[in-house]
């Protein structure tokens, strides 16, 4: 495994896939533009050596395809994580006595690494700025997008421990610089920081942070993946697990906190539950949307400590694919047996990028008696972070589960009306469309093939039309069994009615899901859905209306307006500022930069 983030960069450039950028650049914007192009096309990971008015390089890209987060992770394929958890999980010895348990030994070498190892120092306080010292514009953290409401601390490793139990929490929250020595915290509702922080203003007590950047990339994996809440089990176990290695810790200089001896820096200081809240975001999200404004904690910087020579870890998010699809990625494959061992019945499931995680989960089974797909689809409900789910797609074992094609073999079975179900949970707090914040609308779609109990087999032919309804500034297009639909909305109901109109059309045929959405949505498929998702409360937007064939499955992701009833603002879509895409175009063959097909993201438009 990787020693820290210098010894996996240093592999990423003996592998030809590091580009080193020495000229100039801004952490302000251009460097997400050429960031967001580059994981977009598959490209190489990036090393800025020359950020304007800042003191650091700029690392970024680091999981910037399947292939490198599985190398970040020291296996060959992300598939090989199911297998090491597998192997992990099947330590039962049975009764087979003493012969079982030494045939069990070496089995046990799994677990090398899981407990974190104390040391004294470290490089990463190799140079320690407490005081007048602690300045973060010295650190190029990045704006990422326009409308962010400052610089974001996009791959923070948050360590903060339970003030009644002292259980420690590895997660990773933005951190939005507020001035030179304090920046936002953003705890939201469900998370384990949030929890420490109710916890210690419950007690009147100030909470001790620190914040780690970089490290060997599984850290940074940890410090994202859901680890049940295990007594004494944290991220940091998981990252031993993983790397088959202890990770190194040593008491931070200013904080009673452990931290990565091996990270290139540490921030340390304190959140005092006594302040008022500060004003957060907008920031522009996975989800593709900005989350607008809220209150949050405000973290005080007591020190940071870095190694000399260190390397400003970043990533950026957005409108997908960006690096953290192959971190979900990741934990979809790590997880997959955990899951197994709850809901045997599950063969095999997948987060398409387009859901941005919660948004859209297809889950195949080994079906064996009726009603066994919503037993798993509620079962999922119920499991750590897959309570945010929105939408849950049940198929047979063996269909398959990435692209239109998992849709379509779910539309072959599923009867809008007969086999979908609506009910209602926690949403994650990111969500803009819900009936409110973090709690809303969830659809289930059984897509196996139906018992006999169940209605039984309907006989349907998905189908694709060529020529399609004239309707002026509505742009459709066709897959069998899926139609897509953008349009301007201007006044509430529209998308209903449209649909309504579209629907007693021939060109229904053969269609089982609509699909519409804004006219600012290119009509392909995975990006309609990611609008779709993003913009739908199943409760409030999923309709089964008749289509000459029979019933269709309508989901409006359109905006929603007040006059709709819905009463929360609206945010707008991330676009890159035009000023800095022509920028990024005129600069791009002097940074070295591979070649890049255009740019097809909108610019300039919201």
């Amino acid at each position: 495994m990787y020693k820290n983030l210098q010894a996996f960069i240093h592999e990423l450039e003996r592998r030809q896939e590091l580009v080193r950028v020495k000229e100039p650049v801004s952490c302000e914007l251009e460097i997400t533009e050429i960031a967001d192009r580059m994981v977009k096309s598959g490209g190489p990971a990036l090393l800025f050596e020359n950020v304007e008015g800042r003191d650091f390089p700029v690392f970024i890209g680091g999981f910037g395809t399947a292939e490198r987060t599985a190398r970040a992770m020291g296996v060959k394929s992300l598939d090989d994580l199911a297998v090491r958890v597998a192997n992990l999980m099947n330590l039962n010895p049975g009764k087979g006595g003493l012969k079982a348990a030494l045939a069990m030994l070496p089995k046990l070498r799994e677990l090398k690494g899981f407990f974190p190892k104390k040391v004294r120092g470290g490089p990463v306080q190799e140079v320690v700025w407490k005081g007048d010292q602690v300045d973060l514009f010295r650190i190029p953290i990045l704006k990422c997008w326009p409308l962010d409401g400052g610089p974001y601390i996009t791959l923070p490793l948050v360590i903060s421990k339970d003030p009644e139990t002292d259980e420690l929490n590895l997660g990773m929250y933005r951190m939005q610089v507020l001035d030179r020595r304090s920046t936002a915290m953003h705890w939201q509702l469900h998370k384990v920081g949030r929890r420490h922080y109710d916890k210690a203003k419950k007690l009147g007590k100030r909470l001790e942070v620190a914040v780690a950047l970089g490290g060997d990339p599984i850290l940074t994996y940890a410090a994202t993946a859901p680890v049940p809440p295990i007594p004494g089990v944290n991220e940091f176990n998981l990252a031993g697990f993983l790397r088959g290695q202890p990770v190194e810790l040593t008491r931070g200089v200013t904080v009673d906190l452990p931290v990565p001896a091996e990270a290139e820096f540490v921030l340390e200081g304190y959140i005092d539950p006594a302040e008022d809240l500060v004003v957060e975001g907008p920031f522009g999200d996975h989800t593709g949307f900005y989350t607008l404004e809220d209150l949050y904690p405000r973290f005080h910087l007591t020190a940071i400590t870095h190694r000399k020579n260190a390397v400003y870890p970043a990533t950026i998010v957005g409108r997908p694919p960006m690096e953290d699809a192959y971190l979900i990625e990741a934990s979809e494959r790590l997880f997959l047996p955990a899951a197994q061992l709850i809901l045997p019945e599950i063969h095999d499931y997948h987060m398409p990028p387009a859901g941005v995680a919660h948004n859209w989960v297809n889950v195949s089974i080994e079906k064996r008696y009726p009603g066994q797909a919503y037993k798993v689809a509620n079962g999922l409900f119920g499991l750590g972070q897959m309570m945010f789910a929105k939408v849950i797609v049940v198929l047979d074992a063996g269909a398959p589960l990435k692209g239109p094609e998992a849709l379509q073999k779910a539309l072959e079975h599923a009867v809008p009306g007969r086999d979908t179900l609506i009910s209602r949970g926690p949403i994650d707090v990111l969500d803009h469309s819900s009936r409110a914040m973090g709690y809303g609308g969830k659809l289930i779609v059984d897509g196996t093939a139906k018992l006999e109990e169940e209605g039984g087999a309907l006989p349907f032919t998905l189908r694709a039309h060529p020529s399609l309804p004239g309707i002026p500034g509505v742009r459709q297009k066709q897959l069998p069994g899926i139609w897509m639909v953008t349009f301007e909305k201007t006044r509430p109901h529209q998308a209903k009615e449209l649909a309504e109109r579209l629907l007693i059309a021939p060109q229904s045929a053969g269609i089982r899901l609509m699909l519409l959405t804004d006219a600012d949505t290119h009509l392909e498929f995975d990006e309609v859905m990611w609008a779709v998702l993003n913009n739908i409360d199943p409760e409030r937007d999923a309709w089964v209306l008749p289509g000459v064939e029979g019933p269709v499955l309508v989901l409006d992701g359109t905006r929603k307006l007040a006059e709709e009833g819905f009463t929360r603002r609206w945010p707008p879509k991330i676009v890159m500022a035009p000023e800095i895409v022509r920028r990024v175009d005129e600069r791009w063959n002097r940074l070295g930069l591979p070649p890049l097909p255009p740019r097809d993201t909108p610019v300039g438009q919201s």
